[in-house]
């Protein structure tokens, strides 16, 4: 546990890429295997699952550092986050041990049969024996938030130098469903592989946002452009007679859109396409909010499926016939795909996402600015002679999408962040008027400067009304810009509308609370979303 924790002190000491990669790069050339499968997978999201409750550490905590428990819960909003308050609350450890990772992993998940008065004991005992920062990962990783400042695009790159494996490759291989009880370190990372498992998908290829004008990109003839949908990025993978549904976070969500399976249908095996996941209904597009609630179900309900009927909007062709077509150039896996979308029934729950012709840029300019109207965020910009590459890469592939709406609203509510903003208040609720009243609508907590979270801050210690728990109700004073990208009606919000990726542009000194916008505003916005 100590090289893990020197390894995470390392990470998260610097903001320098290439001392986070050299750092890890070591790691995984001296770590045992099993501390090396395990931190593959912590850094790629897989945790362990929660062996107790926060409720239960806290009491735990309180007991083992002779503190009232309010004492504890008084120091949780300062420092900002739960498992760094009892590593530091507690007092020195009477011993110390060398156990590795692996080890203390093993120990939580035995924690999941045990008994409560055995997980506590087992828990103190761990405490006793571990350092300051080791029991802040021990904590995490009892609770199942453990989080790591790396990309795996990192990762990979440092595990490749470790191993002497093509980085690509390993992109690959690290995808999937894996875990560190099904595979070791040495097959997923050092054999040589014979036969891939079906279920596993390809690293996606992201695009970065386009900062400047699209004519600074050339020639018009040399891009494809497409919609951006407002969906759920997926590769839909028919493989072995079945098939099986990855979102771009690599998780696997094949039984949350069962009309997919009907994909099987008509599509050959061997075929992997990468789209959007969009509610259908109608031959259009439905909005986001419509298919927001099927995220985060295992199982649909009838109501849903009927409600919220689901399609791929397939734009991209990775697979055929069980061969790789990523390194073929976007124009020529295009015209396969075409090819493969002519052949399907018009009920097939894949469609092809329809290229936008354009000549020159001013046109696709006027496209893209009807972009709401065809439930989309704006247009996709792809170079025809780009490969299918891992991961976010410049040059090839943009994202243009629409400047996004705002309001100007109050702030009414604020409370501390977390990690390095736990002394700052970084979150805050903000009112729009209804009538003589200020109604809260949405929550948003970035887009701000640090020293603009430092001067707020010391406003909001000045003139605090009234506190609930960690939150403080503020004088009405301080009026923000606050941009989104979407809007949607919401029965669970008090201003029955919630907003979609709110955040702060902009500190409004030069505007008095009485003009920030209204209710009505908002709702003619709906209107128009």
């Amino acid at each position: 546990m100590k090289t893990f924790a020197a390894l995470y002190t390392a990470i998260d000491q610097t903001t320098k890429t290439s001392a986070k990669v050299a750092a890890m790069r070591e790691y995984f050339r001296t770590a045992p295997d099993a501390d090396k499968i395990w931190t593959i997978a912590l850094f790629s999201g897989r945790r362990p699952k929660r062996a107790v409750t926060t409720t239960q550490l806290r009491d735990w905590a309180a007991e083992a550092a002779g503190v009232p428990l309010w004492l504890l819960e008084e120091s949780y909003p300062i420092v900002g986050d739960l498992a760094e308050t009892i590593a530091l609350v507690l007092p020195p450890p009477a011993r110390t041990t060398d156990r590795p990772l692996h080890h203390w992993i093993e120990a939580l998940r035995a924690l999941h049969v045990a008994s409560v008065e055995d997980r506590r004991l087992a828990i103190l005992s761990a405490w006793d024996q571990l350092s300051v920062t080791e029991r802040f990962l021990f904590n995490k990783l009892i609770t199942g938030g453990f989080r790591i400042g790396i990309s795996r695009k990192l990762m990979t790159r440092a595990l490749a130098q470790a191993s002497g494996q093509d980085e690509s490759v390993l992109a690959h291989r690290l995808m999937g469903d894996w875990s560190p009880d099904s595979i070791g370190y040495s097959a997923l990372v050092e054999a040589e592989e014979t036969a891939a498992p079906d279920s596993r998908p390809y690293p996606f290829y992201l695009a970065y946002q386009l900062e400047a004008e699209p004519e600074a990109l050339g020639d018009p003839a040399d891009w494809q452009a497409e919609w951006k949908w407002d969906g759920i990025r997926a590769q839909l993978i028919l493989r072995g007679g079945t098939h099986f549904v990855w979102s771009r976070g690599e998780e696997l969500m094949t039984d949350r859109f069962p009309e997919l399976a009907r994909a099987t249908d008509f599509i050959p095996p061997g075929t992997v396409l990468d789209g959007e996941i969009v509610a259908w209904k109608d031959g259009v597009p439905l909005p986001f909010a419509r298919l927001q609630p099927r995220i985060g179900r295992k199982t649909v309900p009838k109501a849903l499926l009927r409600d919220a009927p689901v399609i791929l909007l397939a734009y991209d062709l990775l697979e055929q016939d069980g061969t790789d077509l990523r390194d073929s150039p976007l124009a020529e896996r295009r015209a396969r795909l075409d090819a493969l979308m002519r052949s399907l029934p018009p009920d097939a729950p894949v469609r092809p996402s329809p290229a936008i012709p354009f000549g020159d840029w001013p046109t696709l300019a006027a496209t893209r600015a009807e972009a709401r109207a065809e439930m989309a965020e704006g247009v996709m910009l792809k170079r025809r002679a780009s490969p299918y590459l891992a991961g976010r890469k410049k040059g090839d592939w943009w994202k243009w999408k629409l400047d996004p709406m705002t309001v100007d609203a109050v702030l009414i509510y604020a409370q501390q962040g977390h990690g390095r903003r736990a002394n700052l208040f970084t979150d805050f609720t903000f009112a729009v008027w209804n009538g003589n009243d200020l109604v809260p609508f949405t929550k948003a907590y970035s887009g701000l400067t640090d020293e603009e979270f430092r001067q707020i801050t010391a406003w909001v210690r000045r003139n605090t009304v009234q506190r609930f728990g960690p939150v403080r109700q503020v004088t009405p004073e301080h009026v923000f810009e606050i941009a989104f990208e979407g809007i949607q009606p919401s029965p669970r919000h008090k201003s029955g509308i919630a907003l979609r990726f709110p955040r702060m542009v902009r500190w409004r000194h030069d505007k008095p609370i009485q003009e920030a916008n209204t209710l009505d505003d908002l709702k003619k916005l709906l209107d128009a979303h």
